[in-house]
């Protein structure tokens, strides 16, 4: 699966944009091949927070690979205690 395809599945899940990067947080080209499909059908609960989302389905998954979490203007989650409903929520 393309990077570009994962992040696009991603967000159709989850309800909010991410974008996939190096572990030591370099851009990817949505166009790279090779990563794993994203198995989730149904999004994390909204009570989780962004750091648990990104431990508990994003790193065990893809493991060497980093995710940013972004909100409903494109700017990345900088405080990983953000619950997953009040980025949702963000791009109402």
């Amino acid at each position: 699966m393309k990077i570009g395809t994962l992040e696009m599945k991603i967000a159709r899940v989850e309800g909010f944009q991410v974008r996939v990067r190096t572990a030591d947080g370099r851009d990817i080209r949505s166009d790279r091949e090779g990563m794993p499909p994203w198995p989730y059908e149904v999004g994390a609960r909204d009570r989780w927070s962004v750091a648990r989302w990104k431990q508990e389905r994003f790193v065990s998954l893809y493991p060497g690979f980093g995710v940013d979490v972004l909100d409903g203007n494109g700017e990345i989650i900088e405080f990983g205690q953000t619950l997953l409903e009040t980025v949702r929520d963000s791009y109402g």
